[in-house]
């Protein structure tokens, strides 16, 4: 049997059966990347067993693009494009950009489509670090947090863009099973409170910033209290927005 004689039906009723919310459209991405029947029996196999529809792909749409994603990678979520939209407020040409916490890096390629900017990447996880390399054709370094960036930036940098971990602790293991399962619980975790690293980058961030220099954070609405008052304490001047239609909610400190 060919791969164009694969009943999408079949594959339809497997996926739902499953779970899969929306098993019409993932059915049909799984045949058009499918190049043979035993691949495709292998993609729904995966699926079924709770893989990320992205990872089993190898790419995630993220602002337009298509971003790759190799497995056991934080896939791109479509609320972080509100980073993307906040953060491109702050651009301007030659600006020296930082995508903190970059998983795939596709917050740092959605700002390159926005203006010509001096970006630069960075990730703790080793295997988001080699994905984002395949992402970004800028420089992109593994380490913790700003100590991953060369010291040459440090008081350079006019917009730090960060999607840091702030998922609570005790709350990961009610994420949904593909996540907490197949991405790196350093994506994941932001401590008791998920705001870690939110006070990490309030203490340390402001020796990086350029003169005028602006930091936008992903949140969550329920942390944003907390959160604000963290930078306002550390001395940012700080602001929360969120967008209802994408659900994401950031962070924006002076």
């Amino acid at each position: 049997m060919s791969l164009s004689d694969a009943d999408p039906t079949a594959t339809v009723a497997t996926l739902r059966a499953a779970g899969c919310v929306f098993a019409e459209d993932e059915a049909d991405l799984l045949h058009a990347a499918a190049r043979t029947p035993g691949e495709l029996r292998e993609m729904v196999r995966r699926r079924v067993a709770g893989d990320p529809l992205e990872q089993i792909l190898g790419w995630a749409e993220f602002h337009g693009l298509r971003i790759f994603v190799a497995p056991g990678v934080f896939v791109p979520r479509r609320r972080t494009e509100f980073l993307v939209a906040r953060a491109a407020t702050s651009l301007r040409p030659g600006a020296v950009v930082v995508d903190l916490c970059c998983g795939t890096g596709a917050v740092g390629a959605a700002l390159l489509t926005l203006g010509d900017i001096d970006l630069y990447a960075a990730d703790i996880d080793p295997a988001s670090v080699a994905c984002a390399r395949r992402n970004l054709d800028v420089p992109v370094y593994q380490g913790d947090l700003l100590d991953a960036l060369p010291e040459d930036l440090r008081g350079r940098i006019d917009v730090l863009v960060a999607n840091a971990p702030y998922v609570p602790t005790d709350a990961v293991a009610l994420m949904p099973p593909e996540a907490r399962l197949h991405e790196p619980m350093v994506a994941l975790d932001g401590g008791a409170d998920g705001l870690d690293y939110l006070r990490r980058l309030a203490e340390t961030a402001p020796r990086w910033l350029a003169p005028g220099g602006v930091l936008h954070v992903e949140t969550s609405v329920e942390q944003s209290g907390v959160a604000l008052g963290i930078l306002r304490g550390a001395g940012f001047t700080a602001t929360v927005d969120h967008d209802d239609d994408l659900d994401g909610t950031v962070l924006t400190a002076h």
